[in-house]
């Protein structure tokens, strides 16, 4: 068997972790063609503490932090079952699931990224530390993931329903257009429906010279028109050719929308809106911005809007 797509999806034990799973069950197409790895790494009982054994008045402290590490592994591994069996129930096959139960070496996020570089085509997990402010967790293995893993997509798995609706936001950097290739390799030919969106700030949002982004490409684009017209006629090449890509793939025309909005204050928050307003559970979008000018003053788009959407499931690619 040819595997195609092979996805790491992290299981911590708990209950939203099965969330994430489902969320992969109902949303993702099932191909033969599909390995699915649920990965989980292990801290156990800390070295210090396995010293006690050694202390004959630790003995029973030893004895109950053994068996409290016994009945957690085991409470992990009938997670982990679980997971495999939700998966089973939604079409995928048991030889394409595959359990690890890794032990901690380097450190949760560290040995997270190790197996990451192991051939997968995206890395699944579920947002911890990544809502409202209140609950960021600096230095959560989730912050760490999505600052490291910039070789590969992540998929944080947010709470809205995993309706098969993609809203993928795009402009023309190379990593806009790989989520492009990424949705168009792993959903087309499976009946999704996408609508290809992009968001043009406002002229006061727009950090660089603009006498060269006003002055016309091509011959039939008239000195009088404005820049936003300007703009906009870019952004309606680039969306010809996305929705090409997408055709080629499989993507039935009729399931392909377009939507343009102008004068943004944030590109982000206009991105989270659309999802909201057109009742999406998946964002796509790409990992960095257009230049490096633009996420210096405005951020990188893709993490502002894994932390603005939290409802959201939103593939950073």
């Amino acid at each position: 068997m040819t595997i195609q797509n092979k996805m790491l999806i992290l299981v911590d034990g708990s209950e939203r972790t099965l969330q994430t799973v489902n969320y992969v069950k109902d949303f993702m197409p099932v191909d033969e063609n599909t390995r699915i790895v649920l990965f989980h790494v292990y801290n156990g009982i800390r070295e210090e503490y396995r010293e006690l054994e050694l202390e004959p008045t630790c003995i029973t402290v030893a004895d109950q932090l053994k068996n409290r590490e016994t009945q957690e592994k085991g409470k992990i591994r009938a997670c982990l079952e679980q997971a495999k069996n939700i998966l089973i129930s939604g079409g995928f096959s048991e030889q394409s699931i595959e359990i690890k139960f890794h032990r901690l070496e380097k450190g949760v996020a560290r040995d997270i990224i190790d197996e990451a570089r192991k051939g997968y085509t995206a890395v699944v997990l579920r947002r911890r530390g990544m809502g409202a402010l209140k609950n960021i967790i600096l230095g959560s293995v989730a912050v760490k993931l999505l600052q490291a893993l910039t070789f590969i997509p992540i998929l944080i798995v947010g709470q809205a329903p995993a309706v098969k609706k993609i809203l993928l936001a795009v402009d023309a950097s190379p990593a806009s257009m790989k989520a492009v290739e990424f949705v168009a390799s792993l959903l087309g030919g499976h009946g999704y429906e996408v609508c290809i969106f992009h968001a043009i700030p406002g002229l006061g949002a727009i950090h660089f010279d603009l006498s060269e982004v006003c002055r016309p490409a091509l011959p039939e684009v008239d000195m009088s028109d404005t820049c936003l017209e300007v703009f906009k006629l870019k952004v309606a090449r680039l969306f010809k050719d996305v929705k090409d890509r997408l055709m080629t793939s499989g993507f039935e025309s009729e399931k392909i929308t377009e939507k343009i909005i102008s004068g943004v204050r944030s590109r982000s928050d206009a991105i989270v809106k659309e999802a909201e307003d057109g009742g999406f559970g998946t964002i796509v979008v790409g990992r960095r911005g257009l230049s490096k000018v633009e996420a210096f003053f405005m951020g990188r788009v893709g993490h502002q809007v894994v932390y603005g959407g939290k409802k959201f499931t939103v593939w950073v690619v």
